[in-house]
């Protein structure tokens, strides 16, 4: 610790003297926007991550919020864009898929994408609960800002915050008009429009209408197999795939009476993509010369796989612009949309607030698993999912200013289905996959400040969670010729109602005590515990004979996995220093996790997971964030962090025996270092305009993906260090001339790059495991990009 420490002092010193180059801080984007054309210093960072609006250097939580001029000048209109803009967080696409996310903070994640998994990280667009990971990258076209709550938010967020939330919240209608426009063109012929109109006030109603459309060819050229020998391979696909094709909008209506405490605001958002999914390349088949190494010509199970599906053929490890693949059809589509109404009421010291939330997905893929022409691995998803939500919250002051409170209630419900048709080694192993869910969640919840002097102040909170889950499971093997089943067979046909529902009861406590010791400083020390709920295995494969403690004889069904639970400790300091021109924040944090929920991809009959509650762990960490605005044409950000995560225990079969792994299975998804650095400067200014420069860095150290064992019993076992990732540095950079006079409006022009050094570490995998030969793929970073963007606004 005392080295971890020594390096984060060394750190610290050399992101505040570094030049200005490299990315704005998250804080720093809210400043920027009012800091304009005020004076020196760092204007006033405003959130709501506490359900009230609060400054974000007394807030005592760590949080991270970036604001609209950062998200319009580094183009981020989804949660995919943000990297690793928060110490300790990371954005990721899942595997194969560009419109699920994959979010880490404080080393939390979960991997498995399937809908009915939940997320360790909760995710909002303007108060309403995004419950699911397929589906949740989306378009937002006019963004206020995105707040980053790290560390369990069991209190005001519930279940499934586990690690953390993300706010994205919406600029709302100003009742004024107005209008920005904007169009992008960049290289692979990516082309992006993107409008807002806020029209003037009509009575007491007030409309924002704004929506992008983008597209791009793809970063992958589809050509002809090159190998005659691989006389399996299909038809080969043309065109190109890792394309972009989506287009989205909202539509917000506020009603607010002259003079009334009133205010009612409706607000419905649709995104659409219909493209083609993420290259998943080959890098890897086991060649060490066991039977199970059937890619491997030098095995004995060659001429019972490789020599028909000849994969030793297309690994590489290296990316690659081009590739021929055989899937029919090939492709990714999303559709959500949402309709939600917020109803606001100010009766004195106190508000009232209701939220009514219908969300709604549609969601499909068609995916060729195996980066070739031949038929080894192609599966498909078809999912359908609806939710419904009602919050009432009231927050209000009390004992004239020195309580605050915040109190409510939460009702949540939703069904999910997904149809998953799979095909293995040319048809020789043809699977229907189907599974469901119904949830149906309760929770009240409430958090008081009470200041104990003018001081010191003392924050308690807490909240109460029902939750009920059933299933439904489907599996049928169309064809299996290594076990001659040569017609349907139904496996598993379980309803609903055919397994016990599964019911989890949580209290979640928090305790926070803030000290101010100046009107600069603030001090913090909290302990706050989360959960992510527990449920049913819908892609379970294990469908052993019935038996009087399992009827179905579903394993998996008939014992759900239990919940996720952390206790977190964290202390903080908030500090602003050198008269407004410099933020700087620390804070340290150790999270005690239990029945920690790993998601083990199997790949035996069927592309099937299992589920295990199988660990305990400890995971600490350091986390440091700097805003410095030394002069008024320049702001410098930098964040830095540290993870260091052990497990304490991990109870895994070892030759039929549960046995304790800890010390020989990987963390995923938690790279020890993280950083990020930046700067915003304006070069030039005058009444032609504006010249602003900016650019970003974003580093992600090494880290594991699955969590596999390091040190296998052969070199053909699924270990983790096969699917590790390098980490990644990424740099973009920015160069625009704004506040350009153009009649009655405004104009801008921007050059930018993306990935300037085109970073090339794989990010993602699967690793199918040695029952597939080791047959492992890929998911690289998207290439340097670049182009030109024109606006305008009045």
């Amino acid at each position: 610790m005392r080295n971890l420490l020594a390096a984060t002092a060394l750190s610290t010193l050399a992101a505040i003297s570094a030049p200005a180059f490299a990315q704005e801080a998250p804080q720093s984007a809210d400043a920027q926007d009012s800091a304009a054309d005020a004076g020196p210093g760092i204007g006033e960072i405003v959130v709501t991550a506490q359900k009230r609006s609060e400054n974000i250097q007394n807030v005592p939580i760590a949080i991270s919020a970036v604001g609209s001029q950062f998200l319009e000048t580094r183009g981020i209109t989804s949660i995919d864009s943000l990297g690793s803009v928060a110490p300790n967080v990371k954005f990721e696409r899942a595997p194969s898929n560009k419109t699920i996310s994959q979010i880490a903070i404080r080393g939390s994640v979960t991997i498995n994408p399937a809908i009915t998994w939940e997320p360790a990280v909760g995710l909002y667009l303007n108060g309403v609960y995004i419950a699911k990971a397929q589906g949740s990258i989306f378009d937002v076209a006019d963004l206020e800002r995105v707040e980053i709550l790290r560390g369990p938010q069991g209190t005001l967020y519930g279940r499934n915050a586990l690690a953390g939330a993300v706010n994205l919240v919406p600029k709302m209608p100003s009742g004024e008009l107005g209008f920005k426009g904007e169009v992008s063109y960049g290289n692979y012929d990516y082309w992006k429009g993107r409008a807002v109109l806020d029209l003037p006030a009509f009575g007491p109603f007030s409309l924002k209408l704004s929506g992008q459309i983008q597209k791009r060819d793809g970063f992958i050229k589809l050509t002809p197999n090159p190998y005659p020998e691989a006389f399996l391979a299909g038809p080969a696909r043309t065109g190109r795939t890792n394309d972009l094709d989506g287009k989205s909008g909202m539509a917000q209506l506020r009603f607010k009476p002259e003079g009334s405490n009133f205010t009612a605001d409706y607000m419905y958002d649709y995104s659409k993509f219909d493209q083609r999914p993420d290259y998943a390349q080959l890098v890897h088949v086991n060649r060490n010369g066991r039977p199970e190494d059937i890619f491997d010509p030098n095995s004995a199970g060659y001429p019972y796989g490789g020599a028909f599906f000849p994969l030793n053929l297309y690994d590489r490890t290296d990316r690659q612009s081009s590739a021929s693949l055989d899937a029919d059809p090939l492709y990714e589509k999303s559709r959500t949309y949402g309709h939600a109404l917020t109803l606001t009421l100010d009766v004195g010291a106190a508000t009232i607030k209701s939220i009514t939330a219908y969300r709604n997905t549609r969601w499909k893929d068609s995916l060729d698993l195996d980066g070739s022409p031949l038929p080894v691995a192609l599966t498909q998803r078809d999912t359908r999912f609806h939710s419904w939500s009602q919050e009432l919250q009231a927050s209000g002051e009390a004992l004239g200013d020195r309580l605050k409170y915040v109190a409510g209630v939460f009702y949540y419900k939703e069904k999910a289905e997904t149809l998953g048709p799979q095909s293995f080694f040319g048809g020789g192993a043809s699977y229907q996959s189907d599974y469901g869910s119904h949830t149906e969640a309760l929770a009240v919840f409430a958090q008081l400040d009470y200041d104990i002097t003018e001081a010191l102040k003392l924050t308690l909170g807490g909240r109460y969670t029902h939750e009920k889950k059933d299933i439904r499971r489907y599996f049928r093997i169309n064809y299996d010729a290594a076990n001659e089943i040569f017609s349907p067979l139904v496996v598993a046909d379980i309803p609903y109602g055919g397994v016990p529902d599964a019911k989890y009861n949580r209290f979640n406590p928090a305790i926070t005590l803030a000290y101010q010791a100046n009107p600069n400083i603030n001090l913090y020390a909290r302990f706050a515990q989360g959960f992510k709920s527990g449920g049913f295995n819908g892609e379970t494969s294990d469908f052993r004979a019935p038996t009087a403690a399992c009827p179905t004889g579903a394993v998996e069904l008939c014992n759900p996995y239990r919940p996720e639970t952390v206790d977190s400790y964290e202390v903080g300091v908030k500090t602003r220093l050198a008269d407004g021109k410099v933020i700087f924040n620390v804070a340290g944090f150790w999270d005690e996790h239990k029945d920690i929920q790993l998601s083990v991809f199997t790949a035996g009959a069927g592309a099937a997971s299992i589920v295990k509650n199988a660990a305990k762990a400890r995971i600490r960490g350091l986390e440091i964030e700097t805003v410095i605005r030394p002069v008024d044409a320049v702001t410098i950000n930098g964040s830095l962090a540290f993870l260091d995560p052990k497990y304490k225990s991990y109870i895994d079969a070892v030759d039929g025996v549960d046995t304790d792994v800890s010390k020989n299975r990987a963390f995923p998804h938690t790279p020890k270092t993280t950083a990020s650095m930046g700067a915003d400067v304006r070069v030039a200014q005058g009444d032609w305009g504006r010249f602003n420069i900016n650019g970003d860095v974003n580093y992600v150290s090494s880290y594991y993906t699955f969590p596999y064992a390091l040190v296998t019993p052969n070199a053909s076992a699924q270990n983790a260090n096969n699917t590790k990732s390098k980490g990644r540095t990424i740099v973009n950079l920015r160069a625009s001339v704004a506040e350009v006079p153009l009649g009655g409006a405004k104009a801008e022009f921007a050059l930018w790059v993306k990935n300037l050094t085109k970073e090339d570490n794989p990010s993602n995998f699967i690793d199918f495991g040695p029952s597939f030969g080791g047959l492992t793929v890929g998911y690289f970073p998207d290439p340097r990009t670049y182009g030109l963007t024109l606006g305008v606004k009045f």
